[in-house]
This record gives C-alpha cells, sequence and structure tokens, in this order.
C-alpha cells in the first residue's frame, strides 16, 4: 500500500493516522513530531498495528514552522523509502487565550500562522515536489495518480466563533492552501484534500477544558450528532479514504467531519 508521512504523529488524530496506515498493510510509515521521544514510541507502538510483513517505520523530529526543519524530513524519508505515496499534515495548535480580533495576542498569532499556515504550506511544497518525480500508478481501468496529500482544516475552515481570531484565520487557509495546491498538480496526477474535524477528544482539547471548565459541556451542547465529542480514530477512518485509492477521483475538497457542527453554529 506505499508509504506515509505524518506530521504530528506522537499522539491524537496524527498517530492515530499513522496506525491506521500501518493496520492497512503500507510498507512503510514516517512518524513525525516535534515531541521526537513521543514519535519514537508511537512509531514503535506502530508495529503491533502493522499487516506488511515487511513494515517498516521511522520517527523524525520535526519543526512544521521551519521550512529547512521540512525539507530535512522528506529528504530523509525519501532517502529511507525511495517514495511518498500518502503525505497527512497533521501537525498544529489552537488557541490559548481566548480575545477578540482588536486585543489579539500578537505572540500567538504568529505561532499560529507559523505552525497550522506556514508549516502546512512549508509540507505541500517538499512533499510533492517529491511525488512529481514518482512514476503514475495505473491499473487496467483507473489513474490512481503519483501521490496524496491530506491536510487538517478543522470546523472552523468553514466558521467562527468568538475570540478566535489566529485560529479560524489559519484553518481557512488551510482550505486556500489544499484548493491552491490541488488545483496547480491535477494535471501531474496529485491530489490534494483536506479533512475538517468538528471537536475531538484528544490532549490538546481537554488542555483547553482544564483551562475552561465550562467548555466541555457547551461544545457537547452544541454537537448535532450524539451531544459527543469524536474519537480521533473517527478523523483518521476519513483522512485513509481520502488519501487512498478508494477516492481517486476527489481533489481540492475540505470535508467536514463534525458530527453536523457546521450545519448551523448558533449552539455553539
Amino acid at each position: 500500500m506505499g508509504i506515509a508521512l505524518v506530521t504530528g504523529a506522537a499522539n491524537g488524530i496524527g498517530k492515530e493516522t499513522a496506525h491506521l496506515f500501518a493496520e492497512k498493510g503500507c510498507l512503510g510509515v514516517v512518524y513525525a513530531d516535534n515531541d521526537h521521544q513521543g514519535a519514537i514510541a508511537a512509531a514503535a507502538e506502530s508495529k503491533e498495528y502493522a499487516t506488511n510483513q515487511s513494515y517498516r517505520t521511522l520517527a523524525v523530529h520535526i519543526d512544521v514552522s521551519d521550512s529547512a526543519s521540512v525539507q530535512r524530513m522528506v529528504d530523509q524519508t525519501a532517502q529511507e523509502f525511495g517514495r511518498i505515496d500518502y503525505s497527512v499534515n497533521a501537525a498544529g495548535v489552537g488557541n490559548t487565550t481566548l480575545r477578540p480580533a482588536a486585543l489579539a495576542n500578537l505572540d500567538e498569532l504568529h505561532r499560529i500562522v507559523d505552525i497550522n499556515i506556514k508549516g502546512t504550506a512549508f509540507c505541500i511544497r517538499a512533499v510533492v515536489h517529491v511525488m512529481l518525480n514518482q512514476e503514475l500508478l495505473t491499473s487496467a481501468s483507473r489513474n490512481f495518480g503519483r501521490g496524496s496529500v491530506v491536510n487538517l482544516g478543522s470546523a472552523y475552515s468553514y466558521m467562527t466563533l468568538p475570540d478566535t481570531f489566529a485560529y479560524t484565520a489559519s484553518k481557512h487557509g488551510v482550505i486556500g492552501l489544499t484548493k491552491a495546491a490541488a488545483f496547480d498538480h491535477a494535471k501531474d496526477g496529485i491530489r490534494v484534500n483536506a479533512v475538517c474535524p468538528g471537536p475531538v477528544d484528544t490532549a490538546l482539547l481537554r488542555q483547553a477544558f482544564e483551562r475552561a471548565p465550562a467548555m466541555e459541556a457547551v461544545l457537547e451542547g452544541g454537537i448535532p450528532l450524539g451531544g459527543r465529542l469524536a474519537q480521533a480514530d473517527e478523523i483518521a477512518s476519513v483522512i485513509l479514504f481520502l488519501a487512498g485509492p478508494g477516492a481517486s477521483y476527489v481533489t481540492g475538497v475540505g470535508v467536514p467531519v463534525d458530527a453536523g457542527v457546521t450545519l448551523g453554529t448558533a449552539r455553539l
């Protein structure tokens, strides 16, 4: 099933996605994260799920806000495995302070933009450059392309809530990057899509609940389908679909996986 490169793979959605690539038969999965020890542990854990007898894994330290660090990650992956079939850009951060736009914390604005927008752009640029030099994969009836990229957007790619100026902007930006890259490289047989989760039960969200204990009840009360947070594996399964051959005719889209949150935001 090829080679997968996942950023933000030490925990949460990234980790579940990387594990699912291993479970679905990938020959190799790269676990990339700024938490190198966490990436090493997750990569080792993936061997429990791997179904390809020739499975190999690699843990890489990455700072997605640094283009040189991103390039080293991609170079190391290409050197180790010879190709990149699936790239998932799951590294991201959220707001740690909630302020209206006029009072936005500029340090936090820079951090969110550097990681969520610039980081995604750096990863797309470096990975697609490798994919351009790969052979076109085809079957008797279908063209499967040279590679597939899935970016992590958010429900905030399509909506906003008060005091989320930087995060909302960054996740709208991810959709813009997705559409632009998909349009540029459709002719090359490279697909670029985004998955846009609603509230997901991850360590990052639990930390937000600790800062604002009432947030959990408010969020769950505004989720139309089931009134619960998503589990990371529910997001990972959609990422795998978009990355894989089942979505061979899909590019340039952002897919909400949000239990209907973006259908109407008034209750949030």
